[in-house]
């Protein structure tokens, strides 16, 4: 099992920039469990402010016993360019992989060393820099990695 994260080389980003943009990558599938895939219960303690967040979500079990209890193995490959990116979201479809379940789209807000791609309605503009997969058995990610080069 293994997390598949594919980032955008077009862009040149800087090692930190890069960095960033993996991380959320990668902590993609984790933030939608907790914030969409559980309960959520606020815990006040003698100050009757919230103190804490109480939440449970279901992980499944090989995800659990073979990522999480493992040793969080990553796989992370570059594409050439957005065409390029946007391929792996086609093969996902081709499995059956569905967008903000089993991968996510990572776009940046362009606050530093990016210029926007898009604008969205809000007037914000953002860029594509990566796509990140919930971990996966080994041969369906490698059926996706094997597309593409390990990131240099």
């Amino acid at each position: 099992m293994r997390q598949l994260i594919i980032a955008r080389k077009d862009l040149n980003m800087s090692a930190g920039k890069l960095a960033a943009q993996v991380s959320h990558a990668s902590m993609a599938f984790i933030s939608h469990m907790i914030l969409h895939g559980g309960t959520h219960k606020r815990l006040s303690f003698d100050t009757g402010e919230i103190e804490a967040y109480e939440i449970d979500v279901d992980i499944a079990p090989d995800v659990y016993e073979q990522w999480f209890s493992g040793i969080f193995t990553k796989t992370i490959c570059e594409a050439k360019n957005r065409n390029q990116l946007m391929k792996a979201v086609t093969m996902a479809e081709e499995l059956g992989l569905k967008e903000n379940e089993d991968y996510f789209l990572i776009k940046d807000n362009c606050l530093t060393e990016l210029e926007p791609e898009e604008v969205d309605e809000n007037g914000v503009g953002r860029t594509l820099t990566c796509i990140g997969f919930r971990p996966l058995p080994d041969d369906i990610a490698h059926s996706i990695s094997k597309k593409y080069q390990l990131f240099k």
